[in-house]
């Protein structure tokens, strides 16, 4: 493990429903390549904390790692319709230009 991971994992402790621990927590596990412990964790915070923006971007962008084109793009969606919903213009940007990329890849 990473000493970064180790600092993390101890933030956790002290306050386990923090969302953005969760998500550094899922950055992290991407950056040690444990992509299944980060998929775990994105998925963990999008059931307890699912309006938290930034995880729609780097959860889609997981599963386009991963392989799971379908599964990114109804991320994407979800993403961006939240974005509009909040008026959160910076995200709804970035979710559509990842969003129409895909599709494109996709032939959509």
């Amino acid at each position: 493990m990473s000493k970064r991971l180790d600092q993390l994992l101890e933030f956790e402790k002290g306050d386990p429903n923090d969302p953005f621990i969760q998500f550094a927590l899922s950055k992290e596990y991407e950056k040690i390549g444990q992509n299944l412990n980060a998929l775990d964790r994105y998925l963990k915070l999008r059931t307890e904390h699912p309006d938290y923006i930034g995880l729609y971007y780097h959860l889609g962008q997981l599963y386009e790692t991963i392989g799971d084109r379908q599964n990114a793009l109804t991320i994407y969606n979800e993403g961006l319709d939240l974005a509009k919903s909040t008026k959160d213009f910076h995200a709804a940007s970035e979710l559509n230009n990842v969003k129409m990329n895909l599709e494109l890849e996709l032939g959509n």
